[in-house]
């Protein structure tokens, strides 16, 4: 790993080493030569030091194999202007391989080993419910990209996190129900549900079953919810339970490798004609789709499928959209503008806060995130202000990230579509129903 000057980037990611070439100019700002590579350890020294912790491999990896990339991109940003707190930043990158089990070791060698301050992550709800006891039993801030379950909410109401845990994506009691209110502007009135058996799944099934009832809805399979565990292989008969009760549509929240194993399995059994496919952020990608198959005419097999995602609308979205494409030459996927908030915020907070701690983080990421301050969305500019000591209200690329007390957002969604040639498109944006 480089051993630099203060305006180095210092990066480690999963499974080998990113380093930045020297004189390299990375979006208009000329980053300096610097020291030859140690590949043993981490640099030493009192810099800040952050971590991610999501899916580059497993069930999740589709969407979560730029995740890592985008906050590298943060931190190349914010170490080209200066750093945090006079230092460098150092980020170390996870794979939690969308498995508890396999999060909670990463995040044990992150915390107690590595020692971050913070932690981007993680994506799916499940490693996050796994990995906040960690965090927050370390003090080390987790701020997921991505981690919907309501159960999150929940449990800081319970003070379980003590300040220890935010979100850049806003929780499943609004997707839900925002997909509540697309099956209803889509004419359904008779809905079946089929989730993955995780706080994912059950917390969006709860919430989008008394969502859609509280618009008038009837959910077929209420009283005999289907619910396929993580990782099963075989899924005929959770696709004959949820498509064949004769619903005119089905709420299926998946994630992509058993997801694709359970529709593929209810198109096989001819159970998906003339049935509305409604589909959630767990399975926004092409490869998801592409997992899933074609008709032998050449169609997807999914084609018409309809789906809600948190939408990225911030202030900063054109800005971080221009340097996303120049630095990687690649579309702005799902949760990716989340992910690269989250590591701005953490890095201003630790500004904010004089210190590179997670309590001090903690302390501090409100008060960036939110009002009253000077609304700001580049992340150089505002390291600045706070240098400066002056208030901010960071204004992200994903939204305006202003968390509340118990590490929430709030956001609308877009309405994606599955076309026939396997596809998405984003064809409308939704509101969460009252």
């Amino acid at each position: 790993m480089k051993q630099s000057s203060q305006r180095s980037v210092i990066l480690l990611m999963t499974g080998g080493l990113l380093i930045a070439s020297p004189n390299v100019a990375l979006n208009n700002i000329n980053i300096p030569a610097t020291s030859p590579i140690n590949t043993g350890t981490i640099a030493a020294g009192n810099g800040l030091k952050l971590g991610t912790l999501v899916p580059t491999t497993g069930d999740l990896s589709s969407i979560g194999q730029n995740m890592p990339v985008a906050a590298d991109l943060a931190v190349e940003t914010i170490n080209a202007c200066g750093g945090v707190n006079g230092a460098p930043v150092t980020l170390i990158n996870e794979d939690d391989q969308t498995d508890p089990a396999a999060g909670a070791s990463a995040m044990t060698k992150l915390t107690e080993v590595d020692r971050v301050a913070g932690v981007v992550g993680s994506f799916a709800s499940s490693v996050s419910s796994a990995a906040v006891e960690i965090a927050a039993r370390n003090q080390v801030m987790l701020v997921s990209p991505g981690s919907t379950s309501p159960v999150f909410t929940e449990r800081a109401r319970n003070g379980e996190f003590n300040g220890f845990w935010a979100r850049t994506a806003p929780p499943d009691t609004y997707q839900a129900k925002a997909l509540a209110a697309l099956a209803k502007k889509q004419g359904l009135n008779n809905v079946s549900t089929v989730v993955i058996n995780n706080d994912y799944g059950v917390g969006f099934e709860q919430q989008f079953v008394t969502s859609f009832e509280n618009l008038g809805g009837t959910i077929v399979n209420r009283d005999q919810p289907v619910r396929h565990e993580p990782k099963a292989t075989t899924l005929d008969t959770e696709a004959a339970a949820a498509f064949g009760g004769g619903a005119e549509g089905v709420a299926a929240i998946l994630y992509a490798e058993t997801g694709s194993i359970l529709l593929q399995s209810a198109f096989k059994q001819g159970l998906t004609e003339n049935v509305t496919i409604l589909l959630t952020d767990g399975v926004y990608s092409p490869e998801f789709v592409e997992q899933v198959g074609k008709t032998p005419e050449g169609k997807s097999i999914i084609a018409g499928a309809l789906g809600t995602v948190p939408a990225a609308s911030g202030v900063g979205l054109d800005a971080f959209t221009t340097l996303w494409q120049n630095s990687t030459g690649k579309q702005v996927t799902a949760y990716v503008p989340h992910t690269w908030d989250a590591a701005v915020l953490l890095m201003l907070a630790a500004e904010a806060a004089k210190a590179n701690t997670g309590e001090g983080i903690s302390s501090k990421i409100r008060e960036v995130a939110n009002a009253p301050g000077v609304e700001v969305s580049d992340p150089c500019e505002a390291m600045e202000l706070v240098r400066q000591g002056q208030d901010i209200n960071y204004q992200g690329a994903s939204g305006d990230v202003d968390i509340d007390e118990y590490g929430d957002v709030v956001g609308n969604y877009d309405v994606w579509r599955v076309n026939e040639d396997g596809s998405l498109e984003v064809i409308d944006t939704v509101a969460p129903a009252e």
